[in-house]
């Protein structure tokens, strides 16, 4: 198939195991297709990725509505996150493809090295601020802030999380992020799932009642959690809706934080995902998101 909307050179990415292909895209010239997207993004006849991004003008995304554009101006963000799923949907946030795609512009001359000024970037979620912390152990070599906002949680364990063909269930609690999280703590007493590790999350979790929109569900399990010192340490997978389980989930992971503070009044996590660690502070009016960016490669496409 030809994919004469994207640029011939393109990079892969990823934030903790979360894939990405993804460019920069100057002058608009590089709006890919859905089926581009869900070409390149296959992982046996493309480059393969749980979604693309396109680092653009706010301008030049032609389903951002003036009011967006302006917004973006008004938050001083220059630059805009263009993600799409693998499947070609638009998502509103991805907060690890923020961390990859500042990254990039970092890379690119178009965001300060670390200790310089924090990088405003345009989301279909709103303006997101990113700060580099450069090396940082435990998390990684290139580590990024991404203050993600204020995560809007719901009634706890309001809903009936179920994944096909694996007995029991478990309740879920629903958190947005700028997009939609269903969250199951498994260890609470309230499940009757198998243990996180034993998931088989490449079946799509069935939520009741159903969300009107496609949600991303969470399975997680607290492994430890001091109130004195308000620091937890959590384990979490993820089904992220438009493609599958993921090895790890930005957005995922702040309301994963949400959801652990309003079970344990615990602010501070560090979080294990299949793909490594992050670290979320959570406040009343901000989840700040702590993690590594990698660019594996910069790709010619034939």
């Amino acid at each position: 198939m030809s994919v004469m909307s994207l640029p011939q050179y393109i990079y892969k990415g990823h934030g903790t195991g979360n894939d990405f292909v993804v460019y920069i895209d100057r002058d608009g010239k590089f709006e890919p297709s859905a089926d581009e997207v869900r070409h390149i993004c296959d992982r046996h006849f493309g480059i393969g990725a749980d979604g693309l991004i396109r680092l653009t003008r706010p301008e030049y995304v032609s389903d951002l509505t003036t009011e967006q554009v302006v917004q973006c101006r008004d938050g001083e963000a220059e630059w805009f996150m263009d993600y799409r799923n693998a499947d070609g949907t638009l998502a509103e946030m991805c907060g690890n493809g923020t961390r990859v795609t500042t990254l990039l512009a970092q890379r690119a001359g178009i965001a300060e090295a670390p200790g310089g000024a924090p990088f405003k970037l345009g989301t279909r979620a709103g303006v997101k601020t990113l700060r580099s912390l450069g090396a940082l152990e435990p998390y990684g070599k290139d580590v990024f802030q991404v203050s993600l906002g204020p995560g809007n949680i719901g009634a706890l364990n309001t809903y009936k999380v179920m994944i096909p063909g694996t007995d029991g269930e478990a309740a879920g609690t629903f958190v947005d992020m700028g997009n939609p999280h269903v969250v199951s703590v498994l260890e609470d007493g309230k499940a009757s799932l198998p243990a996180v590790e034993d998931l088989n999350l490449i079946v799509k979790p069935v939520v009741n009642p159903t969300i009107e929109t496609d949600q991303n569900a969470e399975f997680v399990r607290i492994d430890t959690c001091d109130k004195d010192a308000d620091a937890g340490r959590a384990t979490m997978r993820v089904n992220e809706r438009g493609c599958g389980e993921t090895l790890s989930c930005g957005t995922g992971l702040g309301a994963t934080a949400v959801t652990l503070r309003a079970k344990t009044g615990v602010s501070h996590w560090d979080i294990g995902i299949r793909g490594g660690l992050v670290h979320v502070d959570v406040s009343d009016d901000d989840v700040r998101l702590t993690g590594a960016a990698v660019i594996v490669a910069k790709v010619e496409l034939l």
